[in-house]
């Protein structure tokens, strides 16, 4: 087993991010379980908290990462709680905006919570972590995945951009393409992956960097000047709705070639928005979904009943498992006390989970990624596995 870092040292790496961020708005008021409750009485509930977007763009995962994060806690419940005591979800819409992601985090910690599994966006996450980390509450991200969040100290239960775009790459380099253009949408998320693919590059050349206002609806002037390089293959960085836009104007114009696009368009809104003649040839980044794993048909039948029949969606699993973590934790530390709680984070080593046994390297990431190419299906859009990158 490599070396670990101490928690103390975790929380140390946090510094940077303290002063930049610190906890400016901690008078606001308590979360969905009240103000002032501190969470930890012996005898009460284990609250922890989850921060996710339920307004916004991006307000579908929300309810992705919620229910994922409920049917964890009932079976956690149902298998005896945490030393007999049970977990409770309090959740604060962060809306994918860093302002509104501090005041949640801070409602999050004035409610009580023992621990944090949220954490969509990146640059939302980010400015949270020392609000967390400042009030003594472990983080195990389930989503967000910038490289920025590397060595923070936090826990990451997807894998990096830098793990995503070595995926991206391989495949590029699988399909024998040349010629690559790579765009971003101005998003933390999306630059750092868009920067990881274009460091990575081998084998072929990048013939445009081109980075579009997600906020926009024709990027007619961006579609001409990728087109105008000539690329044999493209590769979009950013999230669904302007990627939807993006990928339909791009055929429009004529392109016709693989367009690979990152997790945060991994979405089945991504074929509503750019249609199904104009989804073909498109691939994307992607840990593993319920549909792809051993046993994935029983996993859904739960989370459904969980969610009164919603389906999941991209996410779900993660957050699951970022609660079925945060719970092993508890259990190892013997309690909820931030440093014992660290430490056994740090010290997870081939944890079970669905998508595949976890270890958390020194720096907090998750060996290994476990990204795969994925394709959307001609029903409703959403991605199913189309190569598992192992040979």
């Amino acid at each position: 087993m490599s070396s670990r870092r101490s928690a103390s040292a975790r929380l140390a790496a946090t510094g940077a991010l303290t002063l930049a961020f610190g906890l400016a708005l901690s008078g606001c008021s308590g979360g969905l379980a009240g103000s002032g409750d501190d969470g930890g009485s012996e005898d009460g509930p284990i609250k922890i908290g989850m921060l996710a977007p339920f307004s916004g763009q991006e307000a579908a995962f929300g309810d992705y990462m919620r229910f994922g994060a409920q049917l964890a806690i009932d079976e956690v419940n149902g298998d005896g709680g945490i030393d007999g005591r049970d977990l409770e979800l309090v959740t604060e819409d962060d809306g994918c905006d860093p302002t509104a992601a501090v005041a949640a985090a801070n409602k999050l910690v004035t409610a009580g919570v023992k621990g944090s599994v949220g954490g969509y966006c990146s640059g939302a996450t980010l400015p949270t972590i020392p609000v967390f980390t400042d009030a003594q509450v472990p983080m195990v991200i389930p989503a967000a995945n910038s490289n920025q969040l590397v060595g923070q100290g936090a826990f990451m239960i997807n894998g990096t951009g830098a793990q995503q775009a070595e995926a991206a790459v391989e495949y590029i380099q699988s399909v024998g393409a040349a010629r690559v253009a790579v765009i971003d949408d101005n998003t933390d998320y999306s630059v750092d992956l868009a920067d990881s693919v274009e460091e990575q590059a081998e084998g072929f050349e990048i013939a445009k960097r081109e980075s579009v206002n997600p906020d926009e609806k024709d990027f007619s002037a961006n579609v001409n000047s990728v087109l105008g390089a000539d690329p044999d293959f493209i590769v979009w960085s950013g999230y669904y709705q302007a990627g939807g836009l993006l990928v339909n104007q791009l055929r429009g114009a004529g392109y016709d070639g693989p367009i690979l696009v990152g997790d945060g368009s991994v979405d089945a809104q991504l074929a509503a928005i750019a249609g199904d003649e104009s989804i073909k040839n498109v691939v994307g980044t992607f840990t593993k979904t319920p549909d792809m794993l051993e046993g994935g048909d029983a996993w859904i039948a739960d989370y459904e009943e969980v969610s009164g029949g919603a389906a999941p969606g991209p996410y779900s699993i993660q957050t699951y498992e970022a609660v079925k973590t945060m719970a092993e934790a508890f259990t190892e530390a013997g309690g909820t006390e931030f440093e014992a709680v660290t430490t056994a984070l740090d010290e997870l080593e081939g944890f079970p989970l669905l998508t595949g046994d976890l270890t958390f390297a020194d720096d907090g990431s998750r060996e290994g990624g476990g990204f795969v190419i994925v394709e959307p299906t001609g029903d409703g859009g959403a991605f199913v596995l189309k190569d598992d990158l192992q040979g």
